[in-house]
């Protein structure tokens, strides 16, 4: 019965297109890129390209046979009976994120913003919390960042299927409303939310800021977004202190059956005196991708790097990194320290939700290296770094080529 039940699923999902959100693109796409530049290598007339000149360009029958194994193998295995508990938030989890990214609605106490600044000079030069998935919330030199956040309860086209969140949210899109920048790395449903996106168009202390890969902009200005700023490859924004760079990744985009690699994807570096975060988006593993982000800025403080979504290897190895890769990427990049992103929260590829923490921590060590070298966080937690103020960068920023 569950063998006919997952293929009826399969069924609905392949003749919907609900498969298309963060599988494989169909080759039917539009024609036409508004943003098309013939100077830059991963432009096309149609849309983008990666670093190195592919495109994900995965076939139907690819994709039938990968959801075949699934069915076939029953997989994803369910995550160990202790999975809740070794993720789930700690009871002052919330409090810590308020503390950081919410604004204080009562003039007679102390605001959060007094607290913000307390955290950010005394000794720590940034505070991460993983929200779950790829979603998080950075505040870095005073300013508050939130990246790829996905409050919904399924990530998919539709309210009614889908997959759907397997951990529930320890916290709400009001604890981080003195946010005033969201970052987007593309246009998959796990990382671009709508209902998420337009509640934070509606919310009362005003729009925030969106910086996001070409094209993602159209889609946001649609919706009613009035401050957006859409980047290029290695192109920059300035955000108070904060320089947002947006780098680039070995993914692709969709958001329906016709608008394959349409818009740009891409990951984040975010740089500021004392503190350099990178964030990689989606990406698959490329020595010659992280080793160009490296020369350009030097080593990171903190950099997250997916760790989930990576199985079967023969499907998903073009798109998303594994664990080993995610731990040998954070070596490429010089990070200090790295957080694993991109599990935790939905089941979108053939691994165990839980097959990180046993994963990552395996790959860390093959390696030699620390077990929280590559920390994978509870839920909602809330962690805080020194800057290179205090840490030794001996690699320093590099001179930065041209664009290619």
């Amino acid at each position: 019965m569950r063998w006919l039940a997952a293929l009826a699923l399969f069924l609905g999902l392949s003749i919907t297109g609900l498969a298309a959100f963060e599988a494989s693109p169909v080759r039917d796409r539009l024609s036409g890129n508004p943003d098309y530049n013939p100077n830059r290598a991963h432009h096309t007339p149609d849309g983008f390209r990666n670093p190195d000149g592919t495109q994900v360009d995965k076939s139907y029958a690819e994709l039938w046979r990968w959801r075949r194994e699934q069915v076939l193998e029953d997989l994803p295995k369910p995550p160990a009976a202790d999975f809740l508990s070794r993720i789930a938030s700690s009871p002052d989890a919330r409090d810590a994120v308020r503390a950081v990214f919410a604004v204080s609605q009562s003039p007679a106490q102390p605001s959060a913003e007094s607290a913000i600044k307390r955290v950010s000079t005394a000794s720590h030069a940034a505070s991460l919390t993983w929200i779950g998935h790829a979603s998080m919330a950075l505040r870095q030199e005073g300013e508050g960042f939130l990246i790829d956040p996905v409050f919904s309860e399924r990530v998919s086209p539709v309210s009614f299927a889908g997959p759907k969140r397997k951990v529930p949210l320890a916290v709400s899109l009001s604890d981080f409303s003195s946010v005033n920048t969201v970052l987007i790395s593309h246009n998959h449903y796990d990382h671009l939310d709508e209902p998420t996106i337009l509640a934070l168009l509606q919310r009362p202390e005003g729009q925030p800021r969106f910086v996001v890969p070409l094209g993602v902009d159209r889609w946001l200005r649609e919706r009613g977004a009035k401050r957006v700023h859409a980047l290029d490859w290695w192109e920059v924004v300035q955000v108070g202190p904060v320089s947002v760079h947006l780098v680039p990744a070995q993914h692709w985009s969709t958001r329906s059956l016709w608008d394959r690699n349409r818009t740009l994807w891409g990951g984040f570096v975010l740089e500021s005196a004392s503190f350099r975060f990178y964030y990689s988006g989606d990406t698959a593993y490329s020595r010659v991708l992280f080793d160009s982000i490296r020369q350009r800025f030097g080593a990171f403080d903190l950099a997250a790097i997916p760790v989930g979504a990576y199985a079967p290897r023969w499907f998903m190895s073009a798109q998303h990194t594994d664990p080993a890769e995610a731990v040998q990427a954070m070596l490429d990049l010089n990070a200090r320290e790295g957080i694993g992103v991109h599990w935790g929260s939905f089941e979108l590829a053939s691994e165990s939700l839980d097959a990180p923490l046993e994963e990552v921590p395996r790959a860390l060590a093959a390696a030699g290296l620390a077990r929280d070298r590559l920390a994978l966080f509870r839920h909602a937690e809330t962690r805080h770094y020194a800057g290179r103020s205090s840490v030794a960068d001996a690699s320093g920023p590099q001179e930065r080529p041209p664009h290619d």
